[in-house]
C-alpha cells in the first residue's frame, strides 16, 4: 500500500452478523478493496461471540491496515434485547478500534443514506443500488450488511472529502 493512501474500514455493527467493508481512496475516488459479514454462532455463549467478533475485527486491521474505520451508531426502538447486544457488540468493536489505535467516526442511519443516495429515507434497495454504482461493483453488494457496511464506509470517505475540502 503506498505511503499516503488511505483505507476505511466500515463496520455495520450486529451481534449474530457484523457487515464490513474496506474502501481505498485513490486519487480522492473509493474503491472496493474487501467487504463481507463476520457471524457468529447461535447457541454459543455470548461471551465467546463477543470474543470471536474481536478476534475477526482484529483480523481485519492487521490485513488492510485500515487509517480510520466508521461505525454506524445503534439506533432502534423496538427491541430492547437486540438493542442491549448491538450494544454490547459496538462496544467490542470500538475498543478493539481503541487497541489497534484507529480512529472512527459515526454515523446515523439517516446520514449513511444520504451520503450514498441523496436522500435519508431511501430503501435498502436504493442505498445498495447506489453503492454498486459508486464503487463500479458487477452487481449490487449483499448480504444487506455488508452493503450497509459499504455505504457506511462511503459516508466516511464522503465526510473526509467535505472536511479536506472546508480547510
Amino acid at each position: 500500500m503506498p505511503h499516503n493512501t488511505e483505507r476505511i474500514l466500515g463496520l455495520d455493527p450486529g451481534f449474530a452478523r457484523t457487515g464490513y467493508a474496506i474502501l481505498q481512496m485513490v486519487h480522492a475516488q473509493p474503491q472496493a478493496v474487501a467487504y463481507g459479514c463476520i457471524e457468529t454462532k447461535a447457541g454459543e455463549p455470548y461471551a465467546s461471540r463477543l470474543l470471536q467478533l474481536e478476534r475477526h475485527v482484529k483480523a481485519l486491521l492487521i490485513k488492510y491496515r485500515p487509517t480510520i474505520a466508521a461505525l454506524e451508531q445503534l439506533f432502534y426502538s423496538n427491541n430492547a434485547k437486540t438493542a442491549f447486544a448491538v450494544g454490547q457488540a459496538r462496544g467490542v468493536l470500538l475498543l478493539t478500534l481503541a487497541r489497534k489505535g484507529i480512529p472512527n467516526v459515526e454515523f446515523t442511519p439517516q446520514q449513511v443514506k444520504i451520503a450514498a443516495t441523496g436522500y435519508g429515507n431511501a430503501k435498502k434497495q436504493q442505498v445498495q443500488r447506489m453503492v454498486q454504482v459508486v464503487l463500479r461493483l458487477p452487481k449490487p453488494p449483499s448480504p444487506d450488511d455488508a452493503a450497509d457496511a459499504l455505504a457506511i464506509a462511503l459516508a466516511a470517505a464522503h465526510h473526509r472529502r467535505m472536511n479536506t475540502h472546508d480547510s
